[in-house]
Formats: structure tokens, C-alpha cells, sequence
């Protein structure tokens, strides 16, 4: 570890809720507001210089202000928010690492999302679902599609999408019943624990695909979601915790963005000196089976590498799309900071994003 590399050493989230259901009354700055104060509290309340959250489709008004006021921490904590679609959490996490490294000052990052309240937006009097990922000229497919056409241009088979989110269900609902992610997570609005774990044996087969002659369907998808989560960031040689070795953030083509993680997990092991091999955890932003799939087979790692969200991904926790990034590294600050692995463990977080884009950030235990 270099003698500048900040640190994580407090991680915490939101239950994970389904679009519409236990966290639907809260909006993005309150439930941001309870994560950002209890992350604090669990770093021993230092003074903080600045919060920055990731945030996809919000209201505006500068979220990651809003929560530093919600959470209490003072008039004098500025805030900011960052905008990389389903990476913004680690990429607000990489921005207030690089800021934490330059002045040694402690920060809070992390992103979230309320999908339940976010407004619906209007162009010429025409409400849309989504701003455009790219301009005019390039290709722009939504999610469910990109995922769609990856999967047909991979070559993944339905049965193959289906294997893999299985295991993302059994090993999210084998955690849960373990209570590893009890010491994670924040209680909001009366919930303790993640909605959308388990998918009955029988739904599988009978779903439809989503796509006409496609092969993605529902079971293969994350749900959209509610969510928040947080870290604090605190200067070098502080401890235990994550130092951060590295971070990433690459561009991919439009049209295939579902790859766009593995380019940038590349990066930052290069970056970092790394390798592969050398990983012992890594948290995979899971938005479809066929995208997960597909990294990692750019990666020449296999379907189930038991590296690979080991205790279940966003398919089965949730995908609250601005803070899904932030979530994998709370999961990392779990797997190895509180499960106790030595010094000198490495762990990576990537996220693929709309637009065509890649994020990725590599840890390292500090003890």
C-alpha cells in the first residue's frame, strides 16, 4: 500500500427495497441523510470536509448537500453529486478518494437512489422514462435491451442467464439466514433487511422473455430499487479498514455497454500493480446475468468463480441505480474488514453503465 492511499473505515447501507414498497415514502435526500449520519457515527464522528453521493435520477438540488445537512453534520459541510448512471457510488467514491488523498481531510461518498419518488421527466409537454445515454448518431439502447442484444451477441443462452442468477438468489439467501449482512445495514422506515431475496423454483421456467425472441427475462434482471449507502473516507495510515489502490473509470461502445466493467477492472489492476490472481473478493454490479456473464468472460473467469459476489448480487439484493456502486463496496468493507481477513487482502468493486461506460476501484485490507 502507497503511504498516500486513503482509507475506508466505516461502510454502511439502506435495506435494499423494491421500487415502490418499504422505503417508497422516503425521498433520495432523506434516505441518504440516515445512511450518511450512521456511517459517521460508526467511524467515531470525525469531522468531515465534504459528502459526495452518486445519483442517477433524482430531483436535483445537489443531493449529497442535502444529506450532509440531513444528516446533521453542519452548516459548514458543503456536499456534491456525481452522475455516472449505475456507477455513480464508486465513482463518487473513487472522486472523494483522489480529493482525501490531495489534502488528507476525511469525506463521506456513496451514492442512492429512490426510484419511488423520482419525478418523472418532460420534453415539449412529452413525459419519457429516461434521459438519452448518448447523442444523436450513436447507439442508445436501454438497459433491458443492451442486455439483450449482449446476450445475443455473446451467445448466452437463457439457461446459461438462469444458472447464474440462481446462484446470486441462493448464495444472497444463505447470507441473509447467516446474518452477514446484519452489521451492514442501517434500519430505515421500520425495514432490516433486503426485499427482494429468493425467486421461487416454479417462476423460472414459466417466464416470458422480455425482449420478442429474446432471452432475457425478470429472473435475469436486477428489480429496480430504493437505496442508499456510505463510506467514510479517512486519510492514509488510518486503520482498519480498505485502502483505496486504485480507481477506474474507462468508456466502451454505446451499443454493448454492458461490458463496459471489464475494460475498466483491467485499468485498475494495472494501475494498482495487480492482477487478477492476486484478488481474493470482488463485487460485480449485477444488472443482468448476460452483462455479469459477459465480464467475466471477458475477464477469462468462469460463471461461478466463488470470488464473485459470494454472499449474492444485485440481482438478488437490488439495483437502486445510483447507489448500486456504493453497495459493492460496503459488501467488500463486509467480506473482508469485518469477516477479518489479514492485511494485505485485495478486493475489487466494478460497475458496467449506460452510455457505455466502466467503473472500478481495487482495495486492500489494512490492519
Amino acid at each position: 500500500m502507497a503511504d498516500t492511499d486513503p482509507v475506508v473505515v466505516a461502510a454502511q447501507r439502506s435495506p435494499l427495497a423494491v421500487r415502490g414498497r418499504g422505503l417508497a415514502r422516503l425521498d433520495a435526500g432523506a434516505l441518504a441523510g440516515e445512511v450518511v449520519a450512521a456511517v459517521v457515527v460508526d467511524a467515531g464522528s470525525p469531522p468531515v470536509a465534504d459528502v459526495i453521493l452518486g445519483n442517477c435520477t433524482g430531483p436535483g438540488g445537489n443531493l449529497g448537500r442535502i444529506a450532509a445537512l440531513a444528516a446533521g453534520l453542519g452548516i459548514g459541510v458543503p456536499g456534491g453529486t456525481v452522475d455516472r448512471q449505475c456507477g455513480s457510488g464508486l465513482a463518487a467514491i473513487g472522486d472523494a478518494a483522489l480529493a482525501t488523498r490531495a489534502d488528507g481531510r476525511t469525506r463521506v461518498a456513496g451514492g442512492v437512489e429512490s426510484a419511488s419518488t423520482a419525478p418523472v421527466r418532460v420534453h415539449d409537454g412529452t413525459p419519457f422514462s429516461r434521459a438519452p445515454f448518448a447523442p444523436a448518431g450513436f447507439a442508445d439502447p436501454d438497459m433491458l435491451r443492451a442486455a439483450d442484444d449482449l446476450a445475443a451477441h455473446d451467445g448466452l443462452s437463457r439457461a446459461r442467464q438462469d444458472a447464474y442468477a440462481q446462484r446470486s438468489h441462493a448464495r444472497a439467501t444463505t447470507a441473509r439466514a447467516a446474518g452477514r449482512f446484519d452489521a451492514e445495514i442501517v434500519p430505515v422506515a421500520g425495514m432490516t433487511g433486503d426485499e427482494g431475496i429468493g425467486v421461487s423454483a416454479a417462476a423460472w421456467a414459466r417466464l416470458a422473455p422480455l425482449v420478442d425472441g429474446g432471452t432475457v427475462t425478470a429472473a435475469t434482471s436486477t428489480r429496480i430499487g430504493d437505496g442508499a449507502a456510505a463510506v467514510v473516507i479517512a486519510p492514509a495510515g488510518s486503520a482498519p479498514g480498505l485502502a483505496i489502490r486504485a480507481t477506474a473509470v474507462v468508456g466502451c461502445d454505446p451499443a454493448l455497454p454492458g461490458i463496459g466493467a471489464a475494460p475498466a477492472i483491467e485499468a485498475a489492476l494495472t494501475q494498482a500493480g495487480l492482477s487478477l490472481p492476486d484478488v481474493t473478493a470482488i463485487e460485480l454490479v449485477e444488472a443482468f446475468a448476460a452483462q455479469s456473464i459477459a465480464v467475466l468472460s471477458r475477464l477469462g473467469l468462469g460463471d461461478d468463480d466463488a470470488r464473485v459476489c459470494t454472499e449474492g448480487g444485485a440481482l438478488a439484493l437490488g439495483h437502486p441505480w445510483g447507489a448500486s456502486g456504493a453497495v459493492a463496496v460496503v459488501r467488500l468493507f463486509s467480506r473482508l474488514v469485518r469477516a477479518g481477513a489479514p492485511a494485505g487482502t485485495v478486493g475489487l468493486a466494478a460497475a458496467s453503465v449506460g452510455g457505455g461506460l466502466g467503473v472500478a476501484a481495487v482495495f486492500e485490507v489494512v490492519r
